[in-house]
């Protein structure tokens, strides 16, 4: 099992075979919804990560 620490990009992630908790039923969520929403997380805590995600969705 490889953990992918450090890396901010979904499709890295994807195609290196990294562990990785799908959460597209959400960021479909988001998307269908079509409201703005303000991320306000702290840093190193998945903000690059989800707009990677979000951009690769």
């Amino acid at each position: 099992m490889k953990y992918p620490i450090g890396i901010q990009n979904f499709e890295k992630i994807r195609e290196g075979g990294y562990l990785y908790i799908d959460k597209t039923d959400m960021i479909y969520d988001l998307v269908k919804n079509g409201v703005y929403y303000f991320l306000s997380r702290p840093r190193r805590f998945g903000k690059s990560l989800l707009i990677s995600t979000l951009e690769t969705y």
